[in-house]
């Protein structure tokens, strides 16, 4: 079933009292432990398409599952050329969607939610999900600055540790008219490939109507 996107406004998050039940959030440092930090296998890097690097701490100690995931789908090389396809100024950046649209996934089943005390800081990477707080799947998103609004109601997996300069500069649209792609998604405990050069984007198809407004992270 394809996911529909969530078209709340971001102000009016506390309509998701009328969700499905949420399971409560679970206390977690802000800080990995020190044997998580230290495996290579949860150093997340991002090779981006506007010439940056981003370096992503992993939390398995806080997510296990998600973070599971996004090891599979990275070793499978999933996430290569995928775009940041939203993109809202001040707020967060988007993507892990093969189809560029919001509502793709990667075919494997749903992922039950790891709600966590962790605060949305600049830098947190989290799951999005439709209305349905047990459908992340693939799809994830960067925090541009704090917001409070988002604690406890969508899946803390990873902070940027290295490269939000690059985050910063990620191309800004719902979907950009020329987005940002991930050229290469790696682990610490891969071996490092010759990244190839970056193809030039395709124009962007014409779109048939506005879409509606919405700052809430949403999809599979």
């Amino acid at each position: 079933m394809r996911k529909a996107l969530m078209t709340l406004p971001f102000a009016a998050l506390a309509l998701i009292a009328a969700e499905p039940a949420t399971p409560p959030a679970v206390p977690a440092s802000v800080l990995p432990p020190p044997a998580v930090a230290a495996n290579p296998a949860n150093r997340l890097t991002l090779v981006l398409s506007n010439g940056g690097t981003v370096v992503i701490q992993l939390r398995p100690d806080a997510a296990p599952a998600h973070v599971e995931r996004i090891q599979t789908l990275v070793r499978r090389g999933f996430y290569n050329g995928l775009t940041f396809h939203r993109v809202i100024p001040g707020f967060m950046a988007q993507g892990g969607d093969p189809t560029g649209t919001g509502q793709g996934d990667s075919g494997l089943p749903d992922l039950q939610a790891e709600f966590t005390t962790i605060p949305y800081m600049r830098g947190i990477v989290a799951a999005a999900r439709t209305d349905d707080p047990n459908s992340a799947n693939s799809q994830f998103f960067i925090m541009f600055s704090p917001n409070v609004s988002l604690w406890g109601k969508y899946t803390v997996f990873g902070r940027v540790t290295a490269g939000m300069d690059a985050v910063d500069r990620i191309a800004v649209g719902e979907p950009p008219a020329s987005p940002t792609r991930i050229v290469r998604a790696s682990l610490g405990d891969m071996a490092q490939a010759p990244v190839a050069p970056v193809a030039a984007a395709p124009a962007p198809a014409p779109k048939p109507a506005a879409e509606p407004a919405s700052a809430t992270p949403s999809g599979g």
